[in-house]
């Protein structure tokens, strides 16, 4: 095995050979006759494509809009080796395609933007892309260091300045030290027991800092910190003026969704301060669905069975912004694209 994995990162270090392995990785999942059987990505190919690469190895790919990310390949990231795999080669976006569209549609006249677990800046650049028109800045958190830094590269790689990048974690006080349990996109934060160190900070205390007096957009992709960060917001969310829109992601392994999903806490949070909370329709991957309108679903007329799974959620208290031609209402589907899975559930009502 180790034979087989030292060969395979031999063929990862040449550009052309990778390329044209992964081409064929590619084949193999379009060709091979493995219905009924699972993904073919999760069970066979997502390990052949991360023995091509050693911890630290990156790759530095576009998109259509021609901005250009560089991203770690090497720590076994979804989100790095499904943008390595995306069909096609040169996709509209890095990551959830319909979560990126339904931000940029949020953004449009946006100032301040606060993006929690900004990563490498997947959903970051475009944001400062759009918002740039406006001299609008995205505040973009992460208590990862490497990934903060990865960010920052990207930002000059793409000539980015309203970008502020801040070394913090967002939570409901400004006084805990979180550790990270991981340092890919799956990193979940604990609480440490030591009280005199701190690498938090609230929105509230955030934005009271930098002089802030409006924030248009929040983007919380936090691995079961959501709850925690809006608590430290709640002044913002209470407003009738003024107020952010909200998206966020929502896991069951960490968020308690027996009782239904209008009855989770942060649901919950969210329309005490007045908001109409939807889930919306997303591949988790890289997966063309350009042209296909946004599918949102009422809480109450979500499909959450299966296994421990997330899906992202938006919440608005103007829902005319979810109205017109971008989107579609339906009901008792999944909020998860699969390809594999039962098309009345798991895929988009228009076909893929």
């Amino acid at each position: 095995m180790e034979k087989i994995v030292n060969a395979l990162q031999l063929i990862g270090k040449n550009p052309k050979l990778r390329d044209s392995f992964i081409s064929f990785i590619k084949e193999v999942e379009n060709e091979l006759d493995y219905q009924g059987k699972g993904s073919v990505r999760d069970d066979v190919t997502k390990y052949l494509v991360d023995a091509l690469f050693e911890k630290d190895d990156f790759v530095i790919k576009a998109v259509k809009s021609g901005l250009k990310y560089k991203f770690l390949v090497g720590v076994g990231s979804k989100v790095g080796r499904e943008f390595l795999l995306s069909s096609p080669e040169i996709p509209e976006f890095a990551w959830e395609p319909q979560t990126t569209r339904i931000l940029l549609h949020l953004a449009k006249n946006a100032k301040n933007v606060i993006v929690g677990g900004a990563y490498f800046g997947d959903q970051a650049l475009p944001l400062a892309l759009e918002i740039k028109k406006n001299g609008g800045i995205v505040h973009g958190f992460d208590l990862n260091e490497t990934q903060i830094g990865i960010l920052k590269e990207n930002l000059a790689l793409n000539s980015i300045s309203n970008v502020k990048t801040v070394l913090k974690g967002l939570w409901d006080n400004s006084s805990t030290f979180l550790n990270l349990s991981e340092t890919d996109d799956l990193a979940f934060a604990t609480p440490s027991d030591d009280k005199n160190l701190s690498n938090t900070i609230t929105i509230e205390e955030y934005i009271k800092s930098e002089g802030i007096q409006t924030v248009d957009l929040i983007m919380l992709d936090i691995e079961g910190s959501e709850l925690n960060v809006l608590k430290g917001a709640e002044s913002l969310l209470s407003r009738n003026i003024d107020f952010p829109n909200i998206v966020f992601e929502i896991h069951s392994s960490y968020v308690d969704w027996s009782n239904g999903l209008i009855n989770t806490p942060i649901v919950q949070l969210l329309i005490a301060h007045g908001y109409q909370v939807f889930s919306f329709r997303d591949f988790q991957g890289n997966y063309d669905l350009n042209g296909k309108k946004i599918e949102l679903i009422k809480p109450e007329e979500t499909v959450i069975d299966g296994p421990p799974h997330g899906f992202n959620m938006v919440a608005v208290k103007d829902p005319s912004i979810l109205q017109g031609d971008l989107f579609k209402m339906v009901k008792n589907v999944s909020p998860k694209y699969i390809i594999h899975k039962d098309p009345s559930i798991h895929h988009h009502t228009d076909g893929f």
